[in-house]
């Protein structure tokens, strides 16, 4: 078992579990998280609460390789290739200026 406590409450005050063999179902933030992890592999439960994720690795498994960046991945949105919006792009008027 592996935890982390990052700099974002994912889940309020609330606890959410995901166990490997359940579907993981809606698009918050700490469903994303725990589709991303299972998604890795060698991952049998995730656990978050407020800002504490624990991960229980699968029977066996010791390699916590990859983890951490998926984890400080969960709100990078830019990346190369993708174009960063400008106010334009959400309906604003441009600039007569």
């Amino acid at each position: 078992m592996v935890r982390f406590e990052i700099n974002r409450v994912l889940t309020g005050t609330g606890h959410e579990r995901y166990r490997k063999d359940r579907p993981v179902v809606g698009d918050r933030p700490p469903d994303v998280l725990a589709r991303r992890l299972f998604e890795r592999g060698g991952i049998d439960q995730v656990h978050i609460n407020s800002n504490v994720v624990t991960v229980d690795l699968s029977k066996g498994a010791d390699d916590t390789s990859g983890i951490a960046g998926i984890i400080e991945d969960l709100y990078t949105f830019y990346r190369p290739g993708v174009e960063v919006p400008t106010p334009e792009s959400f309906g604003a008027p441009a600039d007569a200026g």
